[in-house]
């Protein structure tokens, strides 16, 4: 490399450096100023924190004794009063349907009539029978006892043979009834099961009758309930299919053992149906009262702040601008629903906080912004 070249590649060498310098300088100035501004925005910051009081907007409920119902609420099947099924106890083939389904029927009306041909002629015989049994027991009845003719023997065989007779009438008269099939119960036909000239036999279900004026709502309660309910407990009865309507009634029946397979027990209600709108099989949603309160601190659970060891609330102490958050450790004694029932740390009159307690310390100033108190509340 000669001499002129060498001397051209210093001078580049320098300008390079020399702009390098300055690149770095400004860089230096550039981060002095930044945090010189952020110094003097954190002292502002904490200028500024000093001066703020925080004010929290919160809605309150006014404290109140009040009645409390707890229930038990459970899923239960209508069922009817009564559900008969009729059969037939003699043999035959049906030759008259005298009600259809649908119908309503009283107790001992019939509901179809089967062939009685043979029966009646083994009627008429041994009514024959019995009659001519009952007169030769009469005839050797008044020569033994009166004139003393005949023997003993002859006398019994006379009388046995005219009870005889009569039985078997008797029993003849019977089946010869039962070829009319009749309803055992009042209610409503809810089906035939036979058709004019089937034969049947005795044990052969011809008919269903339903009694469902009244209705049994049947259910399982869980066994830690067993003590809670016996017979005699009020109830009321919902169904998704009547959503305007709402039965009152009572358990008539507590079962005294626990299916070892859910664990549940059953229970029996007893409902008016006058109108026939409760149709058996419809699901029901039973609430059982379980116990009741005449004069209870009754909380809403929204309120109630959870800690490790039990629940807290907040209560607002002062107005205007001295409204603060108090804070109550609180004992719920039982709970329903969206409401619980507090054995300690409220009392009647008290504000108590219901929106907004979640961030909330003790002393916290307040401001009320739905509740008794508002327009009154801290600015």
């Amino acid at each position: 490399m000669n001499t002129e070249t060498r001397v051209k590649t210093d001078m580049v060498e320098q300008v390079l450096v020399r702009r390098a310098l300055a690149v770095l300088f400004l860089c230096g100035a550039a981060l002095s100023g930044c945090g010189g501004a952020q110094r003097e925005g954190s002292a502002q910051e904490e200028e500024e924190g000093e001066a703020f009081t925080r004010v929290v907007n919160v809605e309150i409920v006014p404290v109140e004794q009040r009645p409390f119902t707890r229930v038990i609420r459970l899923t239960g099947v209508a069922t009817a009063m009564r559900d008969v099924m009729v059969s037939a106890q003699e043999s035959g083939v049906v030759r008259r349907i005298v009600r259809d389904k649908g119908e309503r029927i009283r107790a001992g009306q019939a509901i179809l009539r089967l062939d009685d041909a043979i029966l009646r002629a083994q009627v008429q015989t041994s009514t024959a029978q019995a009659a001519y049994a009952d007169e030769v027991w009469e005839r050797r009845k008044k020569l033994y006892e009166e004139d003393g003719v005949g023997s003993e023997l002859a006398y019994h065989e006379a009388r046995y043979a005219a009870e005889e007779s009569q039985g078997n009438l008797t029993a003849l008269q019977e089946r010869l009834a039962r070829t009319v099939v009749t309803a055992p119960i009042s209610g409503v036909l809810d089906a035939r099961l036979v058709e004019l000239g089937a034969m049947v036999s005795p044990g052969t279900a011809v008919a269903r009758i339903v009694q469902a004026d009244s209705v049994k709502i049947m259910a399982g309660v869980p066994e830690r309930y067993a003590l809670d309910l016996a017979a005699g407990a009020s109830a009321s009865v919902a169904f998704d299919v009547l959503p305007d309507e709402l039965f009152d009634g009572s358990i008539v029946y507590a079962g005294v053992t626990v299916d070892p397979e859910n664990r549940t027990f059953p229970i029996e209600l007893a409902i008016a149906n006058p109108g026939g709108s409760i149709k058996p099989g419809m699901v029901a949603s039973i609430s059982v009262v379980q116990e009741e309160l005449t004069d209870a601190i009754v909380a809403p659970r929204q309120a109630l702040v959870s800690l490790e060891e039990g629940h807290m609330v907040f209560v607002v102490e002062g107005s205007g601008g001295e409204a603060r958050a108090a804070g109550r450790r609180v004992r719920i004694a039982m709970s329903q629903g969206n409401d619980a029932v507090l054995a300690s740390g409220l009392e009647a009159g008290d504000r108590l906080i219901v929106v907004g307690q979640q961030g909330l310390t003790d002393g916290d100033r307040v401001r009320i912004v739905s509740g008794p108190g508002g327009e009154g509340a801290a600015r």
